[in-house]
């Protein structure tokens, strides 16, 4: 069983947009894993909104899950 981090698309479609090498999506083995490349993920974003490089994100955007 393995994980993706997947991410709310502006047609309001759930997609893995996580890749390894910009071509392979990216899968983790254990959700810790997921959750952690996550949590990750979501402080550099923060970061990039008080730098002002971004201006707003929803961390709700983003979840993880089982692959098939």
């Amino acid at each position: 069983m393995t994980y993706e981090i997947q991410t709310l698309t502006f047609l309001n479609v759930w997609e893995n947009t996580c890749t390894d090498d910009g071509v392979n999506p990216t899968v983790f083995d254990t959700h810790a894993q997921a959750a952690a490349e996550l949590a990750g993920f979501l402080e550099d974003l923060a970061h990039f909104v008080e730098i002002g490089h971004l201006q707003d994100f929803n961390p709700n955007d983003y979840r993880i899950r089982k692959t098939p």
